[in-house]
This record gives C-alpha cells, sequence and structure tokens, in this order.
C-alpha cells in the first residue's frame, strides 16, 4: 500500500502545476473550509496564476490521468461549480501524438510474433488524432480495406494505476469531512472514473463496446457505429473501419457540405434515445470530436458517425423506466408524476413531501417549457436543480451521472447541427411511444409474470442464505470483528487535518522547486 508521504508528495506537485494556471482559485472562496482554503493560497505563492482559472489547461499540464479526471469531473457541476464544469468540456483528449517509432514497437509487441507488416499493407506515420491514453493512424490491410488503428501509450497503465491510488486516498479523507463532501460522495466520482479507466486500458473491451453500440442502433440506419476487425485487434491494439467523412469540429468543412441539418440534428437525438432508453446503454464521449458527417452518396442522405467507444454508460431497464416517466412528466408539464417517480425511485428521502418536491421542480421547468436551448439561462436552469438535490437531501446517483452530462452535449452538438432544433421537440414522439410500449397494461402485465416468476424460482436459495445466516446456537465459535480502517474511529477528524497540515507545509516548503 502506498505511504501517505508519497500521496502527499504526488499531490504537492499537482497542486503546484494547478495553482499556476489559477485553477485552484476556486478553493480560496469563503465557503471552502478553512483547511483547504489555506492550501490553495499556499498553493498559488510565486506562480503568478491568473485571475480567471483555466481549468482545463491546469488539468492537461498535470499529465494523462488528470485529463481523464477532468472528463469525469465535468458530469459533476454540483461538485466542482458549473463555470470549472463548463470549462472542463474542453478537455477533449488532445494532446502531441508520439513518434510512430514507439508506436510501432507497441504494435509489434501486441501481436507476439512477427511484426505488423504480417498483416497490414502499410500505416501511416503520421497520426491522426492522439489522446492521453491513446493515438491513432491511418492504415490499409493486407485485403486492401481502410482502417483505423488505434494504440495504448507506452506505460500508460502504471502512470494510472499510481495517480488513481492517490486520487482514492484523497477522496477518502475528504469524504471525512463530512456534511456537503459527505452529499456529494468524492469516492463514488472516483470509483466511477476508475471505472472508466480500466474499460479503456483493454482495448478488447472497447471493440465489445462499439460491437454491442451496432447493436443498439441497428433501427437507426443513419446512425453508424464503424466494424470491428477482431482478428487485427488486441488488448493494447484496436482495428476499426476508417471513417470518410468531415469531423464536426471543422466548421469550415461542414459549412460547404450540403446536407439536411435538421435531419441529422434528429438522427443525433434519437439515436442517443436509442441506445439509451430503448437499450440502456449508450455511447457516453459524444463530443464533435468523436463525431463525423458522412457526406450524401450511394442513394443516401448525409449520415452520422461515431468513433471512440472507450467511455460507455449503462443503466438497467427499472432506471430507464423512471427516465422515459420523468422526461414525459417534464415534456407536458406533470410536475407531481415526476416527483411520485422520484420518491418511487428512492432519489428523495422518504420523509419529504412528495407535493412540496412537485412545486419545487414545478418552479424550475415553468420557466424553460416550449423555450429553445438557446433562449434558456443555463446557469439558472442548474442552480435551481442544485438547490432542489440540497433542500430535499438527494444522493448523487452516480449510474445516471454519465447519463447526465451525455443529454447535456447531445444537445449541444444536435445546436451547432441545425441552432432552431429543440431537443425536447424531437425527443417528445420517442419518449411517449416508447412510455407507451413498455409501460401499457400489456406490457406492465408481462413484466409482473416475468418478475414473480424469477422471484420463485430465488425461494431454494434465500432458504438456503437464511439457514446459513442463522446457525444452531452453540454450533460454531463466534467470529472476530475485522479491523477498522486505518482512518476510522475517534481520531478520524484530526487524522484528517493533519493530512491537509502536512500537504500545506509540504506546498509552502516545495513552492521553489515544482
Amino acid at each position: 500500500m502506498t505511504v501517505a508521504v508519497v500521496h502527499l508528495w504526488r499531490m504537492l506537485g499537482w497542486g503546484r502545476r494547478l495553482a499556476r494556471h489559477g485553477a485552484l482559485r476556486p478553493f480560496e472562496s469563503d465557503k471552502a473550509p478553512l483547511a483547504i482554503r489555506t492550501l490553495a493560497r499556499i498553493a498559488r505563492i510565486g506562480t503568478n496564476a491568473p485571475d480567471k482559472p483555466d481549468f482545463a489547461a491546469g488539468l492537461g499540464a498535470v499529465g494523462p490521468a488528470a485529463i481523464k479526471l477532468g472528463q469525469a469531473l465535468a458530469t459533476r457541476p454540483d461538485l466542482i461549480g458549473l463555470e470549472a464544469a463548463l470549462d472542463l468540456v474542453r478537455l477533449q483528449d488532445s494532446l502531441p501524438p508520439l513518434p510512430f517509432s514507439e508506436m510501432e514497437a507497441v504494435l509489434n509487441a501486441s501481436y507476439g510474433s512477427g511484426t505488423w507488416r504480417d498483416r497490414f499493407e502499410s500505416i501511416d506515420p503520421v497520426a491522426v488524432g492522439a489522446a492521453s491514453m491513446a493515438q491513432v493512424h491511418r492504415g490499409v490491410t493486407t485485403d486492401g480495406r481502410q482502417v483505423a488503428i488505434k494504440m495504448l501509450r507506452p506505460g500508460i497503465e502504471a502512470d494510472l494505476a499510481k495517480a488513481i491510488d492517490t486520487y482514492e486516498w484523497a477522496a477518502g479523507y475528504i469524504e471525512l469531512l463530512g456534511g456537503e463532501f459527505a452529499r456529494l460522495r468524492p469516492r463514488a466520482v472516483i470509483a466511477t472514473f476508475k471505472g472508466w479507466t480500466e474499460a479503456e486500458l483493454d482495448l478488447r473491451r472497447e471493440a465489445a463496446s462499439a460491437s454491442e453500440l451496432a447493436e443498439a442502433v441497428e433501427g437507426q440506419p443513419d446512425f453508424i457505429v464503424p466494424g470491428i476487425d477482431w482478428a487485427r485487434s488486441s488488448r493494447r491494439v484496436l482495428v476499426i473501419d476508417w471513417i470518410d467523412g468531415i469531423k464536426m469540429n471543422d466548421i469550415e468543412a461542414l459549412a460547404a457540405l450540403d446536407f439536411d441539418r435538421r435531419k441529422l440534428a434528429e438522427v443525433l437525438v434519437n439515436g442517443f434515445l436509442a441506445q439509451a432508453i430503448s437499450q440502456g446503454f449508450f455511447h457516453a464521449d459524444m463530443h464533435q470530436g468523436n463525431l463525423f458527417v458522412v457526406p450524401p452518396g450511394d442513394g443516401h442522405g448525409a449520415r452520422l458517425a461515431v468513433i471512440d467507444f472507450g467511455i460507455m454508460g449503462r443503466i438497467n431497464r427499472r432506471a430507464r423506466m423512471y427516465l422515459a416517466e420523468i422526461l414525459f412528466g417534464l415534456v407536458t408539464g406533470n410536475y407531481k408524476r415526476v416527483a411520485e417517480i422520484h420518491f418511487e425511485a428512492g432519489y428523495v428521502p422518504a420523509h419529504h413531501n412528495v407535493g412540496a418536491f412537485a412545486t419545487a421542480l414545478r418552479a424550475v421547468g415553468e420557466p424553460i417549457r416550449g423555450k429553445r436551448a438557446k433562449d434558456i439561462a443555463i446557469t439558472d436552469l442548474l442552480d435551481g436543480l442544485f438547490a432542489i438535490t440540497r433542500s430535499f437531501d438527494m444522493q448523487v446517483q452516480p449510474h445516471l451521472l454519465l447519463l447526465q452530462k451525455t443529454m447535456v452535449m447531445v444537445e449541444g452538438v444536435a445546436l451547432t447541427l441545425d441552432p432552431q432544433v429543440n431537443m425536447w421537440e424531437v425527443a417528445e414522439p420517442y419518449v411517449r411511444d416508447w412510455v407507451r410500449e413498455e409501460l401499457g397494461p400489456e406490457a406492465v402485465l408481462a413484466d409482473a409474470l416475468v418478475s414473480n416468476a424469477r422471484a420463485i424460482a430465488q425461494l431454494p436459495r434465500i432458504i438456503r442464505q437464511w439457514v446459513d445466516a442463522n446457525p444452531i446456537p452453540g454450533a460454531a465459535p463466534a467470529t472476530a470483528p475485522l479491523p477498522p480502517l486505518p482512518f476510522e474511529g475517534k481520531g478520524q477528524g484530526w487524522s484528517t487535518m493533519w493530512v491537509l497540515a502536512a500537504l500545506g507545509a509540504g506546498l509552502a516548503a516545495g513552492r521553489w522547486l515544482l
């Protein structure tokens, strides 16, 4: 286990780099606890930090793991503030590429025997994209197909493991501060982040995600997921079909292309809804850099293609049913039903009043009903929603974080295609039909029959578990209690303060060295 001094030293270096970009300034406000406020101010000494924080640049300076963490934190404006979350949306994993000679070694090693030339006719040594964990080159297979070849950067696994170890350690102490820190569940944030990165470090899992996503959008013919070359893919290498299209962040090229922007915006929204609501499995990083417009041709109009399947989201059927009802209730103004769903799902503690929660939702929802996204003050909207979560003691739902982030991202991309599009107007027919099909009498009866049959089948196992958990008295000796965690017990508050104080001393001592 990594010792505390190592964690503190890492945080010292990271803190100084963040401070140089003003990224710690929000922690200097009077709203922050005194210890954290003091540390942030000490870290800034001698850095010439800008008055306006540049969170994206600060995390970029810290390294690949921080870039990935920033992408995770961009989903949590309730945790880091709206200004920081909006700034972190700029973190789209763009880094200078490594020389192909370094990546060639990764490629050859991944295939065991022989070299990459046994499988590819050629590979362009100039990368078409480089991110914090991998980079992509264009190639031609020995059977003449154009492909994209994604390779993990050398040593990235060890770098991420060290960083995540420290993130988990720090999150544990932050949560011990209690109050708002405990409600926002920083350990859950890091756990979610860890799950993302572990999936991204095995490109076979990314390949599997792409394959599953392709099945999820089969009913959306204008939403393209590239095919996987399984024979040439491995844990550190992913080979997929090349997409001949225009990246959506290439504004000039898109402006020169003649296509139906409104229709493609609808393809994007309905493609996302097919993933999230119908299948419960969705691409969770749908920014402009991961989306292509495939020009019209071969009897098709313009189509949409998506790449980069490292960050995917999944929600179960019951959560999807709640989500669909919530969306439909908000679109139709049925705040009472939306409030009831929140209580049924356990999102709001039972000691609160359903009617009061419905009124709070109405106060936020009514001012924006019927408005287009460009006419909505997103700051006021989010402030209102966060106030509701605090007032009604709503804990963060980690399984919905990616979904919330992706919904905002999809709406933003749809607006770049058609500034007049209203995502809720586009979504309403799809959600209405899905609710009718999934929550109608026939569907409810079928679900009840399946659920009851499964419950009955579990009875023998439940009985066995009950017998195992309730042995005859005296039949077995009592087991000893597990030892407490190192920072549990009476001294945990003092332990947290000791860590913060030590970090402050380190920042002060090391400010000329970093």
